[in-house]
């Protein structure tokens, strides 16, 4: 039995052992359900096919990793498309095993989508400057069947190549849908022939002049097919409609406005190879009873199956094929399918705390998808101006986000919903932290090698540690010292303090979210008229320069608030200092007083400016943050976010600068060394 259980041990040691030697470096995004490492190499060279399926993409892949296919050679890859996988019961049409050994690269699925799922992951099986795939078997299915982002086109219009880029890049990640918002108050921006004066610039309020011809929208539904991805074009109706209302002098809901648009539908129907129309349906008071069920009937008849926004038009099942829930007041409804959207508001999200929600949060609370939880999509409504083109991806911290949500649709499960406390990461060893920490981990190695040249400015934040004070009654004073910001002249000595002192991790921290209670922040009952503080203590190896990231207020795409005043870092007295002395904000680039959607950001969120230029040296420094709130609605901005996003990067922005973050005062006597462990943890 002794010898037995000695025999087990070393197996385990051994076993262990070589699955961590076979891992190494290994950054799967999103993971798959269940794989195996065995410790073989296929090496990458003269490669035979064995099958036809996707013959040309799989050519295009190993030659991307450095191979090349050849009628015969002794490294074979196999593929089959089989009848079923019995191991996979859920969404088996994305569903494949992977088989990666010394000489054979076997790959099984029910449909060719299957098979481009696994060359997906293939691709991330070849290990960084190695010319091999690293060997496994792998068994992997969907969690969602719908796993997707949307553009508003309408409102700011996005180039065919940037779209393109987008969806290419997507797809490798198991991206499967791109939800094309083309009409809006601001722009019809699909070309008709039938009825060219909608897309003449004299009707258009914003980017005049732009819009998808019918060959560019064929030709952006031909990539996606070809990238397995779907496209579902959506035409607004009977809201957000007045460049329809511009060019027709008719509201869509009038007897002629429903002549128009049944010849649009129609238009619409013969140019576009797609299976589904979203017709929107959401933000109008319904003047025409009819209007709705008349033209689902027609585009019906056209072979389309309808998308509509909910709360929009209220369905009983069958008379629509699917709804998107755009609001937290969105239910699903039994026997409709269901895409979840709620809080998945990009244009709402800052760069930090959101991802962590977005990452820890079930789809509509579901542990994965049912016939009617069919998935998620997340979108961006520019209400506000967004240029240039680049600031719509970097603002909208898009890439992490998709990332996030490529993983959670695909996997499923999560640690709770939005309406939980999802944006603030929760402490140490928690397995809500160590999931966000290992996928953050996995992401930021993407970032680095596949994200170079994309807009993708999150850093690693799960190493960061703050002090944060219960808040003080301010009585409307912004400006009201306290004693936490008393003790700066102290030389930081805390010991006198009768006030209570949380912890917390993280870059970017809400106090209040921009949704108040909905989404709940650090506070749990956060009140008007209060000033909260943060510190955190940070180890520089030397005496050096750095760059700072800095903001307490993140702009939303969606609002048309005011930029700061000059000198000021927000509306709200906030400040910060380094060392005991203050950081000045940085010049404003928009100096506008008049509230407006059609005046661009400027430089308000910090990833759209240069990081500042601080200096650290040798040793411990402190980061000291006062943080007020007067009202959560005002003049200057109308969604107070309660906030601020502090993190050290590098010059450039790149990465987070290699320092050492604490919670602890190295000054009051407790014992702290740049050991990486308990309380003081290594950026990396």
């Amino acid at each position: 039995m002794y010898n037995k259980l000695i025999f087990t041990i070393l197996f385990n040691i051994l076993f262990f052992s070589v699955l961590t030697a076979s891992i190494k470096d290994i950054y799967l995004l999103p993971q798959p359900r269940q794989i195996l490492f065995n410790n073989q190499k296929f090496p990458i060279g003269k490669i035979q096919l064995s099958t036809p399926v996707l013959a040309e993409e799989l050519d295009s892949l190993f030659r991307e990793c450095g191979g090349r296919i050849v009628p015969k050679a002794s490294l074979n890859v196999v593929v089959r498309i089989t009848d079923s996988l019995p191991d996979i019961n859920l969404n088996p049409e994305e569903g494949y095993t992977l088989s990666v050994t010394r000489n054979r690269i076997y790959i099984q699925a029910t449909t060719s989508t299957g098979v481009y799922r696994a060359m997906q992951t293939l691709r991330q099986l070849k290990k960084y400057g190695q010319p091999y795939f690293t060997g496994c078997t792998i068994t992997d299915w969907p969690a969602f069947r719908i796993r997707g982002f949307m553009h508003d086109v309408g409102r700011s219009y996005i180039s065919v190549e940037e779209l393109k880029r987008e969806i290419a890049m997507l797809a490798r990640y198991k991206i499967n849908v791109f939800h094309w918002h083309l009409t809006e108050n601001q722009a019809w921006r699909l070309e008709s022939r039938l009825f060219p004066a909608l897309n003449d610039s004299s009707n258009m309020t914003r980017m005049p002049g732009k819009y998808y011809t019918l060959a560019e929208a064929r030709e952006l539904i031909g990539f996606c097919k070809k990238h397995h991805v779907l496209l579902i074009p959506e035409i607004d109706i009977p809201g957000h409609s007045e460049a329809f209302k511009r060019t027709f002098r008719h509201d869509m809901q009038s007897r002629e406005g429903k002549i128009i648009l049944k010849l649009l539908f129609d238009e619409i129907c013969e140019n576009l190879d797609v299976p589904y129309l979203h017709i929107g349906t959401d933000e109008v008071s319904f003047t025409d009873p009819d209007f709705v069920p008349e033209m689902i009937s027609h585009i019906r008849t056209k072979g389309k199956k309808v998308i509509s926004w909910n709360p929009g038009w209220t369905y009983q099942p069958g008379e629509i094929d699917m709804t998107q829930l755009w609001s937290y007041r969105g239910k699903a409804q039994k026997g409709i399918p269901a895409i979840d959207s709620r809080f998945h508001y990009l244009n709402h999200y800052d760069i930090f705390g959101d991802l962590v929600a977005l990452y820890n949060s079930r789809i509509y609370n579901c542990n994965e998808g049912s016939d009617d939880i069919a998935g998620v999509i997340l979108a961006i409504w520019n209400d506000r101006l967004v240029v240039p083109e680049r600031n719509i991806i970097l603002e909208n911290n898009f890439y992490p986000a998709m990332l996030a949500i490529a993983e959670r649709s695909w996997l499923g499960g999560g640690h709770e919903y939005f309406d939980g406390k999802g944006t603030i990461l929760p402490a140490d060893n928690t397995p809500a932290f160590i999931d966000f920490t290992d996928f953050e981990k996995r992401m930021l190695w993407h970032k680095e090698h596949n994200f170079r040249e994309y807009p993708f400015a999150y850093v690693r934040q799960t190493d960061i540690r703050w002090n944060i004070t219960d808040p003080f009654p301010n009585e409307g004073d912004l400006s009201r010292s306290f004693p936490p910001e008393q003790a700066l002249q102290t030389h930081y000595q805390y010991k006198a303090q009768t006030y209570n002192v949380h912890p917390a991790i993280g870059a970017g921290i809400y106090l209040r979210h921009v949704w108040g209670t909905l989404v709940p922040g650090f506070f749990c009952n956060p009140q008007e008229n209060h000033t909260a503080y943060a510190w955190t203590w940070v180890y520089s190896p030397k005496n050096q320069e750095t760059g700072l990231w800095i903001e307490f207020q993140n702009y939303g795409r969606s609002e048309k608030d005011l930029p700061p005043l000059p000198g000021k870092w927000d509306y709200r007295e906030s400040r910060i200092w380094l060392n005991n002395e203050e950081i000045q904000p940085p010049e404003w680039t928009a100096t506008h007083r008049t509230p407006s959607n059609e005046t661009a950001l400027g430089n308000e969120n910090c990833v759209a400016r240069p990081p500042l230029i601080v200096k650290l040296h040798k040793g411990w420094n402190n980061v000291f943050l006062k943080l007020p709130i007067g009202r959560f609605s005002t003049p200057e901005i109308r969604l107070q976010k309660w906030m601020f996003t502090v993190v050290f990067v590098t010059p450039d922005g790149r990465k987070a600068a290699d320092l050492i973050y604490s919670e602890k005062n190295p000054y009051s006597g407790s014992k702290i060394r740049p050991t990486g462990t308990n309380n003081v943890s290594r950026i990396r």
